[in-house]
């Protein structure tokens, strides 16, 4: 489960802005996870509690914001809602996409003290 790695990579992101933003605790996480990014929700939010203990965000409340999938046709110009990453261009068939969204996982906001 890469997902506990992530969550790693986003505890020891909170504990850097804590030393330059000069915060101490973190008490609520929103993140970003697009659909196409092979990340499960679920599996963050299992993993949350586990990975936060004994850190600045022990008890922080996670909130994750599922982006939707988005591709832009080089042909046609028309913007389509991805479901994968091999979805072809709803309006003309092509079955080459340029993804714009929903393959990033990121933080969105926190709430600090």
């Amino acid at each position: 489960m890469h997902e506990l790695s992530l969550l790693q990579n986003v505890r020891e992101i909170l504990e850097e802005h804590a030393i330059s933003q000069h915060f101490r605790q973190v008490t609520h996480v929103t993140l970003e996870v697009g659909q196409l990014s092979c990340v499960e929700p679920d599996a963050l939010r299992f993993g949350f509690d586990v990975v936060m203990k004994d850190s600045l965000a022990e008890n922080a409340e996670l909130n994750i914001t599922e982006l939707k999938g988005l591709g832009v046709c080089p042909r046609c110009l028309q913007q389509t809602e991805l479901d994968t990453l091999y979805d072809v261009c709803a309006s003309c068939g092509n079955p080459r996409l340029d993804i714009i969204q929903g393959t990033e996982m990121k933080i969105k906001d926190l709430l600090v003290i």
